[in-house]
C-alpha cells in the first residue's frame, strides 16, 4: 500500500533488468538490484514482497517500454494494416533487441528455470501480448474488417511469424537482420495473415472487391 515514487521505480526497474538480464533469474539478488538502484532492500519488498514479483514486473516494464508508442485502446479496428504494422513492428524491435536476447538466452539455457520464474515471465511477456493482439483481432472482426474466427490462436500465429530464422540467428549470437530485412519481412507478415483473414466481398482501397483465397 506504499505509494511508489516514478522516480524510485525507474532505478529499480533498470536495475532489475539489467541484473535479470545479465544473470538470469536464480543468479539475480535482491542486494545487488538495491545496490544498483540505489533504493534499500526494505524499500523494493514494500513494493514487490517476492522476487518472482519483481520479475513479473521487470518484464512487463520491458514491454511496456517497448510499445509506448501503440495506444491498444485506440487502434482502429476498421484499419487491420495500420493496427497489425504497429504491433508487429513494436514487437520485431523487442525481439531484436540486444538486453531480450541476452535475457531469452539466460533464461531458455537455465540448467533449471524456476517454475515460478517461468510462469511470471510468460503471464507478463508472452502471454500479455497475445492477450493484446487477440484483443484487437476481436474487434476487427466486430467491425467486419477481418474474419478471425479463434482470436487467441490468430494472434499467436500473427506473432510466431516474427519468430523464424532472424531470431534464431540472434539467439545463435550470429549477426542481426538488417533494419530493411526486418522491415521486408514485417511488410510480408502482415500481407499473409491479412490474405489470411480477409473478409469475403470487403472493397479494397482501390474501389474492386476482395475475394477470400481459393474462392
Amino acid at each position: 500500500g506504499r505509494p511508489r515514487d516514478p522516480a524510485r521505480m525507474a532505478r529499480v526497474m533498470d536495475a532489475a533488468k539489467q541484473h535479470f538480464t545479465e544473470h538470469g533469474y536464480e543468479g539475480a539478488s535482491i542486494d545487488a538490484i538495491a545496490e544498483t538502484s540505489g533504493v534499500s532492500k526494505v524499500t523494493i519488498y514494500s513494493y514487490f514482497p517476492t522476487k518472482e514479483a519483481l520479475f513479473e514486473a521487470a518484464v512487463m516494464h520491458r514491454i511496456d517500454k517497448q510499445f509506448a508508442h501503440v495506444d491498444w485502446t485506440k487502434l482502429d479496428p476498421s484499419n487491420p494494416r495500420a493496427a497489425l504494422t504497429a504491433i508487429g513492428g513494436a514487437f520485431l524491435a523487442l525481439m531484436r533487441s540486444h538486453d531480450v536476447i541476452n535475457h531469452h538466452r539466460t533464461l531458455y539455457g537455465a540448467q533449471r528455470v524456476d517454475t515460478a520464474a517461468a510462469e511470471s515471465f510468460f503471464a507478463a511477456g508472452p502471454q500479455k501480448l497475445v492477450d493484446s493482439v487477440a484483443g484487437f483481432l476481436r474487434a476487427a472482426h466486430g467491425a467486419g474488417s477481418l474474419d478471425v474466427t479463434d482470436a487467441a490462436l490468430a494472434a499467436n500465429q500473427y506473432l510466431s511469424l516474427f519468430l523464424g530464422l532472424g531470431q534464431i540467428r540472434a539467439l545463435l549470437g550470429m549477426s542481426l537482420p538488417s533494419k530493411r530485412e526486418d522491415q521486408e519481412l514485417l511488410k510480408a507478415n502482415v500481407e499473409l495473415f491479412l490474405r489470411a483473414h480477409e473478409r469475403a466481398g470487403r472493397s479494397r482501397p482501390d474501389g474492386r472487391e476482395e475475394s477470400r483465397p481459393g474462392s
